[in-house]
C-alpha cells in the first residue's frame, strides 16, 4: 500500500519532535484524520503563531507575549533574587509551588561537552552581564542555581558559582535543595540522593 504524501509528510514532521518515534508519529497522523477539519484549521493555525506570538525576554530570556516578561517587569517581585534554571518550561514548573517570589534566568540548556556544548552555548554570560548591569537600578542580593540535578546540571552549577565567586563574591550563591521526593521509600533510593537529603536536613 503506498502511503499518501500528505499523510507520509505529516508522520514526517511528527518524528522530528523529541520522544516521537516512527510507531507514536504514525498514531498521530492517523489520528489527526478523524478530527473535524476546524479543530485542525485551529491547531494548525496555533502552531503557525507559536513562535509569531511569543518573543524572547531581554532580560531574563524566558518566553512570553511581551518583552520584558510580566516577572521582570512586576514591581512585586523581589529583583534582587534571581533563580538560574535551564529551560522556560522549569519557570513554570517553580511558579505552580507559589512560594517563589523573585525573578528568572533562563539558560536554555545547559554545559555538555560530549554533545560540544559548553558555557557560551547557552545564557551564561548575559547572567553575568546582567548582575554587572544590576538590571532596573537593584542590586542583586542572592542567585539561587535551579539546575536539574544531572551530571551536565551539576556541571553547569559548580561552573556558575565557580564564575560568581570570582567575578561577585558579595552576592550569595545558593543551590536548591535536593533529595528525597515525598511518598518515597529509603529502600528504592539511590546512594547519591540519600546523601543529599541526609546533607540538606533540617530542623524538625
Amino acid at each position: 500500500m503506498k502511503i499518501p504524501k500528505a499523510i507520509q509528510s505529516t508522520i514526517e514532521s511528527f518524528e522530528k519532535l523529541p520522544g516521537i518515534g516512527p510507531k507514536t508519529a504514525q498514531r498521530l497522523t492517523f489520528y489527526l484524520l478523524h478530527v473535524p477539519q476546524h479543530e485542525l484549521d485551529n491547531f494548525s493555525e496555533a502552531v503557525k503563531n507559536l513562535k509569531l506570538n511569543t518573543v524572547f525576554c531581554s532580560i531574563c530570556y524566558t518566553v512570553g507575549e511581551e518583552d520584558p516578561c510580566t516577572y521582570c517587569a512586576s514591581a512585586s517581585r523581589e529583583q534582587g533574587m534571581i533563580c538560574v534554571v535551564e529551560q522556560a518550561l522549569d519557570v513554570l514548573a517553580l511558579e505552580k509551588s507559589g512560594r517563589y517570589n523573585g525573578v528568572y534566568h533562563v539558560l536554555h540548556g545547559k554545559i555538555d561537552p560530549l554533545n560540544n556544548i559548553g558555557p557560551d552555548e547557552i545564557y551564561i554570560r548575559q547572567l553575568f552581564d546582567r548582575i554587572k548591569n544590576s538590571q532596573n537600578g537593584h542590586s542583586v542580593k542572592e542567585v539561587i542555581l535551579a539546575t536539574n540535578p544531572t551530571m551536565e546540571g551539576e556541571a553547569t552549577a559548580m561552573y556558575i558559582a565557580k564564575e560568581m565567586k570570582d567575578k561577585f563574591p558579595l552576592t550569595s550563591v545558593t543551590r536548591i535543595g535536593r533529595g528525597l521526593p515525598i511518598g518515597a521509600d529509603l529502600e528504592y533510593a539511590d546512594s547519591v540522593t540519600l546523601q543529599r537529603a541526609m546533607e540538606g536536613r533540617s530542623q524538625y
